[in-house]
């Protein structure tokens, strides 16, 4: 099984807190999902892999359902829980609205945020950047999300923060998927340096700017992971801001 410690830094500013049962099972499950142990279309047998979490069916249950409510599972009849599969036009639709919703939430991070708050993600991102240099993948990409999520939870509007997570719950497959190859990674990386810098400089125009060249290549990373639809996007198609 992967890894599963935290490595946000915060962590060890805070009380040691035992995680629910519940909450591990949903986070593993997560996991599995994110990283392909679980792949799309994949029906999820609660047997099967409660044996492998070392859980009943019931936490499994009632993890699936919590999954189901984030956007990851889907229960189908005559199968149960599917990992939900995303076409091209599903990712489209949900990257042009996070889009829009970052790059707002950034001007507004930019605007609102206190010194503290600033600093608080310029952490989060040191550390991130320390799990890339050694390639810890799927912690990296958990670090990654706490910082998307964090330039809308520093913005001051909890409407909008909602509004992220819920689509950002459904994306977490796709955007790991986006960062597949050392290239991808790589060009990610460097997007994000600039992100942190823009913030550290309450130059909201800047952030919305990069958040957008790197939701448009975020699109350009994943499409050709993704089913196709008659209607889907062309690759060079800009997302619209």
């Amino acid at each position: 099984m992967t890894d599963e410690t935290s490595f946000d830094d915060r962590a060890a500013e805070s009380p040691i807190l035992r995680r629910s049962l519940h909450d591990e099972t949903v986070a593993r499950l997560r996991d599995m999902i994110i990283d392909g142990r679980l792949a799309p279309g994949d029906r999820v047998n609660e047997g099967d892999v409660g044996r492998r979490l070392g859980v009943s069916r019931t936490p499994m249950r009632e993890a699936l359902k919590t999954l189901a409510a984030e956007g990851l599972i889907e229960n189908v009849p005559g199968r149960g829980a599917v990992v939900r599969a995303f076409t091209r036009d599903d990712v489209f639709d949900m990257l042009e609205a996070l889009k829009i919703i970052e790059q707002e939430a950034g001007r507004l991070a930019c605007a609102r945020a206190s010194d503290a708050d600033i600093a608080s993600l310029r952490a989060v991102h040191d550390r991130m950047m320390q799990l890339y240099a050694v390639r810890s993948r799927l912690n990296y990409f958990k670090l990654n999300q706490d910082i998307h999520s964090g330039f809308a939870r520093i913005s001051g509007n909890a409407t909008l923060l909602w509004a992220h997570e819920s689509i950002q719950a459904r994306m977490k497959r796709i955007r790991f998927v986006g960062n597949g190859s050392e290239d991808k990674w790589a060009a990610a990386v460097a997007e994000h340096e600039e992100m942190i810098v823009a913030l550290e400089a309450h130059d909201g125009d800047a952030l919305a700017e990069v958040i957008g060249r790197h939701i448009d290549r975020t699109w350009v990373r994943v499409q050709d992971a993704l089913p196709e639809r008659a209607s889907a996007a062309p690759a060079e198609e800009p997302l619209a801001s």
